[in-house]
């Protein structure tokens, strides 16, 4: 049996576990999917240790992203973003991957959104939003980088080729001209706020937002209210997962089982 997982803290109410095991059942593949709740103090030995069992291949998530760059050999994007969320135990050294950069870019294209010239407002500037702006600047979209600390903003957008950074104060003039609307923050994720102004929202735009709990935010909402269209964080999540099932498995991911096992978990 193969044996892959999930590396965090905590990670008890992970949602990898259900949709990789559908994933496995649907394919017929012989393999677990486990969580391992890591020390922050001893990461590297996890990862380690990880590697010593025999472990096939993990998702990292909060706090060790980071970490996961020194204890991988991480491919390009990985590096570019800073972060690696998927790491594949069959290289030596292992690969590390970033695959919420390209979950997000599936995410889009799934719903038939070209993000080819786009202009894009990214809203934050932490882990969710590098890969947000780095994902919209290879699908080649012009990026805009809004943060309530501006400074955190324009660091983002000097690293990604041609963005801009922004205070949240221009986020409803950068909302006037924008295709594409992404919250990378976590308002909304326990409280039924938004970091956009309701009022800004119009029907020919698309608003994505990397919160899935609940799938149905303010952010959503008001932008749902306005006609524009609308993707939930749930798909970012879902297709992050697809690559990495593809990586670690060589078989094409069963999308469809997969989003059924997740979203069948986010509703109880």
């Amino acid at each position: 049996m193969d044996v892959y997982g999930i590396i965090g803290n905590p990670v008890e109410h992970s949602l990898s576990p259900p949709m990789h095991e559908a994933a496995f059942e649907e394919r017929g593949i012989d393999a677990a999917f486990v969580t391992f709740e890591a020390d922050p103090d001893r990461i590297g030995e996890a990862f380690a240790g990880a590697e010593a069992l025999g472990v096939d291949g993990l998702t990292v998530t909060l706090p060790f992203k980071g970490d996961a760059l020194e204890f991988s050999e991480p491919d390009d994007r990985a590096r570019r973003v800073g972060a690696v969320n998927t790491v594949d135990f069959a290289t030596d050294p292992p690969t590390g991957h970033n695959y919420d950069l390209s979950g997000a870019v599936r995410a889009f294209d799934h719903h038939d959104v070209s993000l080819d010239g786009a202009r894009t407002v990214v809203v934050g500037a932490g882990g969710a939003a590098r890969a947000l702006a780095f994902g919209f600047e290879e699908a080649g979209a012009e990026v805009a980088v809004a943060n309530r600390t501006e400074s955190k903003a324009h660091a983002l957008a000097d690293d990604v080729p041609g963005a801009s950074g922004h205070g949240l104060d221009d986020l409803p003039d950068l909302m006037a001209d924008a295709d594409v609307v992404a919250n990378a923050t976590s308002v909304g994720l326990e409280s039924d706020e938004s970091v956009a102004p309701a009022d800004a929202w119009h029907a020919d735009q698309v608003a994505f937002d990397a919160v899935y709990t609940p799938l149905e935010t303010r952010f959503l909402r008001d932008a749902a209210d306005a006609g524009a269209e609308t993707i939930d964080g749930a798909w970012m999540l879902l297709f992050q997962g697809v690559e990495a099932f593809e990586t670690w498995t060589g078989v094409d991911a069963p999308v469809e089982a997969m989003d059924d096992a997740l979203r069948e978990r986010l509703a109880e």
